[in-house]
């Protein structure tokens, strides 16, 4: 059966912990907005609403971070 990930981290070390985080901040990082917001499961629209913002302008931030000048 998988364990959960919130089981094999209580078992890690601090040292691992702090480099676990680091690896997966970095990796966020480096993640396309809208895989990012994918992976949050949240829509354009959704998005939007939370940022104050018009649902075209997460259209042109994403169109822009794929295909950056």
């Amino acid at each position: 059966m998988a364990k959960k990930f919130s089981e094999l981290e209580e078992k890690m070390s601090p040292e691992r912990r702090a480099k676990v985080d680091t690896e997966v901040k970095k990796a966020l990082a480096e993640m396309p907005l809208n895989e990012l917001r994918n992976a949050r499961g949240l829509s354009q629209k959704m998005l939007a609403e939370a940022l104050h913002i018009q649902q075209p302008a997460i259209a042109k931030l994403e169109s822009h971070f794929e295909h950056p000048l």
